[in-house]
């Protein structure tokens, strides 16, 4: 493997995630630099992606919490062609305990590993907010 394959892709285009009713106060929250999951009042169980019902006991008794966004890699995948070059996706393990599918930026992709610390970054797309990202500790 090539040295410019182990570097992750710069500039590479992430596109605007979809903004629905439920999903605003997140993505309101992202342009100003938080990261929020939601959290049911019936059962306690927090939970991601955020949205109005609870997946665990179905309550529509949710509410907004913010969350340091800092978590553990669970699993990854470096994907190697890429128009823009090699870049990693792959799901952290919140702190709080829900999963998070995303991107891993800013980083030696060669150095990934899984249970490794990592923290919430907000990275531009393509025309809508910013959508959260991870990088390591």
């Amino acid at each position: 493997m090539s040295e410019a394959q182990d570097k992750p892709a710069e500039g590479r285009k992430i596109p605007a995630p979809a903004v629905t009713i439920e999903s605003k106060p997140f993505w309101d929250a992202a342009e100003q630099g938080k990261f929020l999951i939601k959290r049911c009042n019936a059962c306690g169980e927090p939970h991601w992606y955020p949205r109005a019902l609870c997946p665990f006991c179905f309550s529509d008794d949710t509410v907004w919490e913010e969350s340091p966004g800092e978590g553990v890699i669970y699993t990854y995948s470096t994907m190697h062609r890429s128009p823009t070059g090699p870049y990693a996706i792959g799901y952290v393990t919140l702190n709080e305990g829900p999963a998070v599918l995303t991107n891993f930026v800013d980083c030696d992709l060669t150095k990934l590993a899984i249970g490794q610390k990592v923290k919430v970054k907000f990275q531009a797309t393509e025309g809508g907010p910013p959508v959260p990202v991870f990088s390591p500790v």
